[in-house]
């Protein structure tokens, strides 16, 4: 049956979704239907098409009791709303249905997520964070009687019972897994592994990764999966410092690379890599495609550095779905090639000089998808300005010389004192810098040398503003591919 605060949810996103005006949305990145969206939950496959819940708040345009959104896809960039999938309305989730995630098991869509809620012991009242299921055909779900399913009590000695959350699941095997992200007793994240042989019953198996207070402290939104012939470990830690141009301050995601031994469920953890280096990108989660490619989906915003348009009944975009390989031991990540089939107005230029700033006919809009490659020994640095009019732009930046490349958006129409600027070390393949650059009204995603990185900010420019340019203070030749995305 279904309570009456997801009922009341459910009433108010019909109510108010056909009022949005969809122009007003990206063209092909998923938005939330009316309120507020964070973190991408749930992000699997069922019944044969791509599912995707989202942290929501319908009501208003800012975060608060957290609600369960939900959409689904047959491709990766058309979504289909449907009606909202979880409610705070239970007394161990009361304070809100915080992340998770999602399998298909026995033709059911098995839903696990954090339910937070408030205790009194000897007279204080202390938070409590706990994981939980919920089993539905796609559309509905029950919430299981025994709930929760996974109590912060089963973590060993010292862990925090505050700081237990975003649950992974997964099946191996007739067996069920799950990673959670949890403060270890030094005070740093650390992420503990869980089985099953039935989704009402688990075990504490391990802590299989900590920070030690070297990768920051809480590791929130863990991931865990095979990726070729590694294993990856994906969390994103809060607090992190700034290590030269790899990771920044605040909140970031990163990839932890190694092997995993399933006779003692050890991760051996070799490489540490960055997911992405904009200004605007937390808590990514992936999936398994039924033709094998494992997809990432991220949020698109920042905690510690927050834009958002207050004229709009919605907040909150997702980046493009990314296919993830891995080259030489480093993931690449490149948009889903589903993109490709929403091409159209093909635009080409091979070889143009570069130096004094030009435009070119029919390279310009505010919905397109550019390939780039750069070459030239003569120049030290290439700019290039999107989204740009008479005194607005957002521009890409390569410092040749310093191997650096900078996304700015300082131009871009900020009313608010915001970090607008963020850089990263790149390397050139055989003289050549590729680029890849995907602009969709309010975002701007930058993938370098076929995915080795990738940057994502939001810009959010009055949408006339859709004028391209090109300077470079010596000469850099430049061949250059666009298309418009129509969805």
């Amino acid at each position: 049956m279904m309570s009456q605060l997801l009922e009341k949810a459910r009433e108010f996103e019909q109510k108010e979704i056909n009022k949005i005006n969809m122009e007003e949305r990206p063209v092909f990145h998923f938005s939330n239907p009316v309120g507020w969206m964070n973190d991408p939950n749930g992000f699997s496959d069922y019944q044969k098409e791509h599912h995707l819940f989202f942290q929501y708040y319908p009501y208003e345009t800012c975060w608060n009791s957290m609600h369960w959104g939900h959409a689904k896809s047959k491709d990766f960039i058309k979504w289909e709303y449907l009606p909202a999938a979880l409610a705070p309305d239970q007394e161990y989730d009361s304070y809100g249905v915080f992340s998770g995630s999602a399998i298909e098991d026995k033709g059911k869509q098995v839903l696990v997520y954090t339910g937070v809620n408030e205790i009194l012991k000897d007279g204080k009242a202390y938070v409590r964070q706990n994981q939980c299921v919920a089993i539905g055909d796609g559309i509905n779900y029950q919430k299981i009687a025994c709930n929760p399913v996974v109590g912060s009590d089963m973590l060993p000695e010292g862990s925090s019972r505050e700081d237990f959350r975003d649950p992974k699941i997964w099946k191996e095997e007739d067996k069920y897994y799950m990673v959670v992200g949890s403060r270890g007793n030094d005070g740093s994240g650390q992420v503990a592994l869980f089985s099953a042989d039935r989704l009402d019953s688990w075990k504490f198996v391990g802590i299989i990764d900590k920070s030690a207070n070297e990768l920051g402290k809480m590791w929130e939104c863990p991931d865990f999966y095979h990726l070729e012939e590694k294993y990856v470990l994906m969390v994103s830690p809060q607090e992190m410092e700034a290590k030269e141009r790899e990771f920044h301050s605040g909140n970031n995601s990163v990839f932890l690379v190694g092997t995993y031994c399933k006779c003692n469920y050890k991760f051996n953890r070799e490489k540490i890599q960055n997911v992405d280096y904009g200004l605007d990108f937390y808590a990514p989660q992936t999936m398994q495609t039924e033709d094998g490619r494992r997809i990432l989906i991220g949020w698109m915003q920042s905690w510690d550095n927050p834009i958002y348009q207050d004229i709009h009944a919605w907040s909150g975009m997702m980046t493009i779905p990314r296919e993830l390989t891995i080259k030489e031991g480093h993931i690449c990540q490149w948009p889903v090639r589903e993109l490709e089939k929403y091409r159209t107005d093909k635009v080409s230029y091979e070889n143009v000089v570069v130096s004094k700033e030009l435009s070119l006919a029919d390279i310009d809009g505010r919905s397109i998808d550019m390939e780039i490659q750069l070459t030239g020994d003569t120049y030290q640095k290439y700019r290039m300005k999107l989204a740009a009019g008479d005194s607005r732009y957002s521009e890409i930046i390569y410092n040749r010389k310093e191997k650096v490349l900078t996304f700015d958006r300082t131009y871009s129409g900020l009313k608010r004192d915001v970090t607008s600027m963020r850089s990263m070390y790149v390397e050139e393949e055989n003289g050549m810098l590729s680029l890849r650059v995907l602009v969709d009204r309010y975002s701007v995603e930058i993938f370098v040398n076929n995915g080795e990185q990738v940057m994502t900010s939001l810009i959010y420019t009055p949408l006339s503003e859709n004028t391209i340019s090109f300077s470079s203070d010596g000469e850099a030749c430049m061949n250059i591919t666009k298309y418009n995305i129509e969805v």
